[in-house]
């Protein structure tokens, strides 16, 4: 018998200052069996950081666990294109050029005492594809995050001048993240 995923329950609201960008988000989290707590939050961190008000602009979570041709979450316009693709983790280079080509905007959260080793040796090769933007969540702010995980969370994410503030009321975590690559939009 498989196990199941585990399903979490958060309300986020958000204040990011730098995107005009003000909201309460009702969201139902899956975390699947081999996902940690610390990648769950920086999926939640990332949705925070991308979040719009618009139905029309709606970010969702995708099946990136259980199937390998979405992304952790996305953002699909009406006519069902890939207007932003979202990983968290350190996926192969192939998924990313994959990807590159099926959405319009790319954007991978680094996380975890690797990051840096992971980035280093794909960085090269990486640099080709002008849609990815890569940005590094701290080891230290990732694993904090991980300790905010309730199965029920309300919690609050500030955005200014590039900082980064997201708590449940009792503890927070302050964090900025590392800019390693701009994406070139056209």
């Amino acid at each position: 018998m498989a196990i199941k995923s585990t399903v979490f329950k958060a309300e986020l609201q958000v204040a990011d200052m730098d995107r005009g960008h003000y909201g309460t988000h009702a969201l139902t989290l899956a975390q699947h069996p081999s996902e940690n707590d610390e990648r769950m939050m920086v999926r939640l961190l990332a949705f925070a950081l991308h979040a719009a008000g618009d139905k029309e602009e709606a970010l969702s979570f995708a099946n990136a666990m259980t199937d390998m041709d979405e992304p952790d979450l996305w953002r699909r316009s009406l006519t069902g294109e890939i207007e932003l693709w979202i990983d968290v983790g350190q996926p192969e280079e192939k998924w990313l050029k994959k990807a590159s080509h099926r959405s319009n905007e790319l954007v991978l959260y680094l996380y975890g005492q690797k990051a840096g080793l992971w980035w280093s040796q794909n960085q090269g090769a990486l640099a080709k594809l002008a849609k990815l933007r890569v940005r590094q969540v701290p080891a230290q702010a990732s694993a904090a995050l991980a300790l905010l995980a309730r199965r029920t969370m309300r919690l609050q994410c500030t955005v200014q001048d590039g900082q980064v503030w997201l708590g449940d009321g009792e503890e927070t975590v302050a964090l900025e993240l590392l800019e390693l690559k701009s994406a070139v939009l056209r």
